[in-house]
C-alpha cells in the first residue's frame, strides 16, 4: 500500500501497472487500465479548467456507468472532494444535500428508470427558498456548474462532451502538480448516509482511510488481479464506490458496472462475462438461486461471494458453495461512519461462522459492546456495538453536534447498531437499537425473530416489526415472502413459531407480501413496514 498516498496516487499506478488489462466493460464499451487512467486525468484537467479548488465538494447523481467512474475519479484527482448522491433520491432530497455539502459542481445522468433527474433537480431546488441566488439552479448558490452525463443537455447545463473538451487547454503536468498537493490525511469523499435516523448525515473520510479500509478489504475477501467483478451495488454507496472501484484499481480486476438490479441482465452478465466476483445483498443472491432459468446460463466462473446483512440463512451460504459451486463465501459488518468496514468473516471460517456472523475485527480496529449505561456487557450479552480505530470517520460535515453524539472523547464511534460477541470475538449484529422491542418486559430483537422464521421451509425472507398490544405493551408482527408455489397460511406460521422459539418472538399477526421494501443498499426499509403494521 505504500505506492498509494491518496486516490489519485492508486489511479495512476493502477493505469501503469495493469495497462492493458480490461478496467471497466460495458456491453461493447471495454476500457483498459491504461484507457482509464487518461480517462480519469482528462476528466481532472476539465474540472480543473473549470474552477475547482483543492478541498471543493464535486457531486455526482448517476447511476453504475463507466461515466460515473471517469467523473468521480477526476474529480478526486483535481483535488475536489467527492459527494455521490443516492439515485433514489428525489429532486427535493438531491438538493438538500447539495446545499448542505456546498457542492460547486454537479454530475448528473440525463433520464433514467424513465424519470428526467435534471426537471426532478429543478423542481426540488427551489422548493421553499425565496432567494433563487446565482448559479444555473435557483436555491443552490454555492453550485457553480451542472455537467448533464448525455449528448445534450439544457442550455444553462453543459453536456459530458463540452465539459471534457473544455479541459483540452489543461496539461497532464498541471493535474499532476494538483493531485501532488494532496495528502493522504485531506478528506476524499463526504458519505450522505441513508437518513433511517432523520435527514442524511455526511460522513466526511479521508485518503488514507479509504485505502487502508480496502486494502484489508481486499486481502481478506482474496480479491485477485484477473478477476472479473460484477458491481450491482449502487457506486454512491460504500459497498459499490470502495469495496467495488477502489478495491478493483488496487487488485487489476475488471468492473462490470450494472445500474439496476435485475435477475436476468445478472445472470447474463454472469456468464458472457465470465464473472468470478459477485458481492451483495443476501435478497439478490437468493433471487439468483431461485430464478426458473438460472441453469441455462453458465455461472461456473464464479468463486467469490461478500454478502452482509442482519440475516444471512446458513442455506444460502451453503446453496451457494454446493449449487453453484462457489469457493469463497463471506460476509461482513460496516457502516459509512466507519470507513464502511468493521469486521469481516476470514476465509477458511465454517459454514456456520459466516452465516450467523459478521466475522471478526478488521486489523486496526477495536470493538466493544455496551449496554444503556455505556458499561461493556459479556460476551454472548446483547450490547451496542462501538468500534474504534484508523476506519471512524473525522466526524459529520459541518455537524458538530451529531459528531459529539455518535462519537466519543476517547474516541468510540456509537454505532447504533445491538451485536453480539461469541468468544471468538466474530460479531452478529442482532439489531438496530431503535428496532428492538419490549414484549412483556422481554427484549426482542426483530433480526433474531426473522432469522428463525427463514427456517421454515415455506419461507423466502421475513421482516419482523414491534406493534402495539394491550396486555404486553408490544408484540411481534411478521411480514413474509413465500417461496413460489408456497401454500402456507398465517395460521401454520404462527403455529410452527410457537413449536420453534420462545412465546415472547412469536408473531402475533403475519401478513404475506410479494416482496420487502427496500432501499439501494439491499436494506429493509422498516419505517415502510411501520407505516402498515
Amino acid at each position: 500500500m505504500s505506492d498509494w498516498g491518496t486516490i489519485p496516487d492508486l489511479v495512476r499506478w493502477s493505469a501503469e501497472r495493469y495497462a492493458d488489462t480490461e478496467a471497466v466493460v460495458e456491453g461493447r464499451t471495454r476500457i483498459t487500465y491504461g484507457e482509464l487512467g487518461a480517462r480519469v486525468e482528462r476528466a481532472a484537467a476539465a474540472c480543473l479548467a473549470s474552477g475547482v479548488r483543492a478541498g471543493d465538494r464535486v457531486a455526482v447523481w448517476a447511476p453504475n456507468t463507466p461515466d460515473w467512474i471517469v467523473s468521480a475519479l477526476g474529480a478526486v484527482t483535481a483535488g475536489a472532494v467527492l459527494v455521490p448522491l443516492n439515485t433514489r433520491f428525489k429532486g427535493t432530497e438531491a438538493a438538500d444535500v447539495l446545499r448542505r455539502s456546498g457542492a460547486r459542481l454537479l454530475f448528473v445522468t440525463g433520464t433514467f428508470l424513465g424519470a428526467s433527474y435534471v426537471a426532478s433537480l429543478r423542481r426540488g431546488a427551489g422548493q421553499g427558498v425565496p432567494d433563487a441566488g446565482r448559479g444555473p439552479l435557483p436555491g443552490l448558490p454555492e453550485l457553480e456548474e451542472v455537467v448533464v452525463l448525455s449528448e445534450d443537455a439544457p442550455p444553462d447545463f453543459r453536456t459530458w462532451k463540452d465539459f471534457l473538451a473544455g479541459g483540452e487547454g489543461v496539461g497532464a503536468a498541471e493535474v499532476r502538480a494538483r493531485s501532488a498537493e494532496l495528502d493522504g490525511a485531506d478528506v476524499s469523499d463526504i458519505i450522505y448516509t441513508s437518513g433511517t435516523t432523520g435527514r442524511p448525515k455526511g460522513a466526511v473520510i479521508t485518503h488514507t482511510q479509504t485505502l487502508r479500509a480496502y486494502a484489508i478489504w481486499a486481502d481478506l475477501a482474496g480479491l485477485r488481479a484477473g478477476d472479473r467483478y460484477l458491481i450491482i451495488n449502487p457506486f454512491f454507496h460504500t459497498f459499490g464506490y470502495k469495496a467495488g472501484v477502489i478495491a478493483c484499481l488496487m487488485r487489476g480486476a475488471t468492473m462490470i458496472p450494472q445500474p439496476v438490479f435485475n435477475v436476468e441482465t445478472a445472470l447474463a452478465n454472469i456468464a458472457a462475462e465470465r464473472v468470478s466476483v459477485l458481492p451483495g445483498p443476501p435478497t439478490l443472491l437468493q433471487s439468483l438461486l431461485d430464478h426458473p432459468s438460472r441453469d441455462a446460463y453458465d455461472l461456473s466462473a464464479l468463486r467469490l461471494v461478500v454478502t452482509g446483512a442482519a440475516v444471512v440463512p446458513l442455506t444460502l451460504v451453503e446453496r451457494l458453495r454446493t449449487e453453484l459451486g462457489v469457493g469463497t463465501v463471506l460476509t461482513a459488518y460496516g457502516l459509512s461512519e466507519a470507513s464502511g468496514i468493521v469486521t469481516m468473516c476470514r476465509r477458511g471460517d465454517e459454514p456456520s461462522v459466516i452465516a450467523s456472523t459478521s466475522g471478526r475485527a478488521i486489523p486496526g480496529t477495536e470493538l466493544r459492546l455496551v449496554d444503556a449505561k455505556g458499561a461493556s456487557v459479556d460476551t454472548g450479552t446483547p450490547g451496542e456495538v462501538l468500534v474504534r480505530g484508523f476506519n471512524v470517520m473525522r466526524g459529520y460535515y459541518e455537524d458538530a453536534e451529531a459528531t459529539s453524539e455518535a462519537i466519543s472523547a476517547d474516541g468510540w464511534l456509537r454505532t447504533g447498531d445491538v451485536g453480539v460477541l461469541d468468544s471468538s470475538g466474530n460479531l452478529r449484529i442482532t439489531d438496530r437499537i431503535k428496532d428492538m422491542f419490549i414484549v412483556g418486559g422481554f427484549n426482542a430483537y426483530p433480526a433474531e425473530i426473522e432469522q428463525l422464521l427463514a427456517l421454515h421451509p415455506a419461507v423466502r425472507e421475513a421482516a419482523v416489526i414491534g406493534v402495539p398490544d394491550a396486555r404486553l405493551g408490544e408484540v411481534a408482527k411478521a411480514f413474509v415472502v413465500r417461496h413460489p408455489g408456497s401454500v402456507l397460511t398465517s395460521d401454520d406460521l404462527i403455529a410452527w413459531a410457537r413449536r420453534e422459539m420462545a412465546n415472547y418472538k412469536v408473531p402475533r399477526a403475519v401478513e404475506f407480501v410479494g416482496e420487502l421494501p427496500r432501499n439501494a443498499s439491499g436494506k429493509v426499509v422498516k419505517g415502510a413496514l411501520r407505516g402498515r403494521g
